[in-house]
């Protein structure tokens, strides 16, 4: 599923597209997404200019003056930016068409991604209200992550991929800065010191921001808000390569499932 790093390169390229411009009109083909389209969408949105785009976690906040629209792309969704109208296809669910012409177009194979309107306080919904600090940001360090972690039994690798520690880093980037930063994924968060999570800390922002700087991860159909795929993939030091000699050492990277995901790691670079 798009995680961070997708959120984020969809939000910056279909920024420039979609900022200062005004909202003709609002097309639903279907409504019923992970939860139902809010009514906000086609009676308050339209006529509206788009203010600013942010990103939270994994949601894209798109600001009106009348309030913000909370857009999560779920599995396989994707926002894309067409110059003009074109024929929608079967899982093109929403269209904002924008004043001059371009149209933004969410489109969502598996229907589990959700657009909800956020109001004017957009950071108080309930899904954005209990997110930990961006793993970009200057709140998220090691000593955050120690404090947080202490007497927790719960796999570290599960403890990073909470929204309410740390919002973003799903399993691709999770298993990524682990090996990177030499911690076993099954470890209890509360066993690891504070110089391992300050190392953590760096690991994160570099995995994130290097797969940032390539457009993402394409893993089945992603693809960025240009329709351009992400390079991140061929990067991949652990994720996708159980059974393939570590990068780092040359043993085997073992793999397991951890709460019906994959993990995988190095037994020897990773304690």
């Amino acid at each position: 599923m798009p995680e961070l790093p997708e959120v984020e390169t969809t939000r910056r390229g279909i920024e420039p597209h979609v900022v200062g411009r005004r909202v003709a009109s609002v097309i639903v083909r279907q409504p019923r997404l992970r939860w139902p389209i809010a009514m906000e969408l086609t009676e308050t949105v339209p006529g509206q200019c788009i203010e600013g785009l942010r990103r939270r976690g994994k949601y894209l906040l798109l600001d009106t003056p009348q309030g913000t629209l909370l857009v999560h792309l779920g599995m396989s969704g994707s926002l894309r930016i067409l110059a003009e109208p074109a024929p929608a296809g079967p899982h093109d669910h929403v269209d904002l068409l924008l004043e001059g012409g371009a149209m933004l177009r969410y489109n969502d194979p598996r229907r589990f991604g959700s657009m909800l309107w956020g109001g004017l306080s957009p950071y108080c919904h309930p899904l954005l209200l209990s997110m930990g600090p961006e793993p970009l940001s200057l709140s998220f360090t090691g000593l955050y992550l120690h404090r947080l972690s202490r007497g927790r039994r719960v796999p570290v690798k599960h403890f990073l991929m909470d929204s309410r520690v740390v919002p973003g880093v799903g399993n691709i980037y999770a298993n990524e800065a682990l090996h990177m930063a030499g911690i076993h994924p099954l470890r209890a968060a509360g066993r690891i010191s504070l110089p391992r999570y300050q190392r953590l800390v760096q690991a994160v922002r570099e995995v994130l921001e290097n797969a940032i700087a390539m457009g993402g991860t394409t893993l089945r159909d992603f693809v960025g808000g240009d329709g351009r795929p992400g390079y991140f993939r061929q990067s991949l030091h652990v994720y996708g390569r159980g059974g393939e000699p570590c990068l780092h050492c040359g043993r085997p990277l073992l793999e397991k499932r951890s709460g019906q995901r994959s993990t995988v790691y190095c037994t020897r670079c990773q304690r």
